[in-house]
């Protein structure tokens, strides 16, 4: 069992930045891969990104693609989501989730350890 926690949410101007957290406990991160997904109000939950064990191979969503990335720093068994240029359309509470995978190269949104989630606010 994985124990994943979020963090760095906040309340952002538009076209500002944030750096969201994700750290993940219960093995060592390079056997897993890691995904952000978010829930804006109203809307249904959706994957934005993903990075695979070795973090060569990441994936985006076509609304968030050259505004956000997704790196990951196994030595502190964190993923981070760099997101720039921030819009309002971008609020919403975001997920990050886990899972082992025997692939090193790629990952996906089939996700079975969730963390609880940070809320991110972009308004004037």
């Amino acid at each position: 069992q994985l124990q994943v926690v979020e963090s760095g949410g906040d309340l952002v101007q538009p076209g500002g930045s944030l750096k969201l957290s994700c750290v993940v406990s219960g093995s060592p991160l390079g056997a897993i891969a890691v995904a952000w997904f978010r829930q804006a109000p109203g809307r249904e939950r959706e994957g934005i990104s993903c990075i695979s064990r070795n973090g060569y191979y990441t994936r985006y969503t076509d609304s968030v693609k050259g505004r956000f990335t997704i790196s990951r720093d196994n030595a502190k068994i964190t993923v981070y989501l760099q997101m720039n240029n921030l819009k309002p359309e971008d609020t919403a509470v975001y997920y990050c989730a886990a899972k082992f995978l025997r692939l090193m190269a790629t990952c996906d949104y089939d996700m079975n350890n969730w963390g609880k989630g940070t809320l991110v606010t972009v308004s004037p």
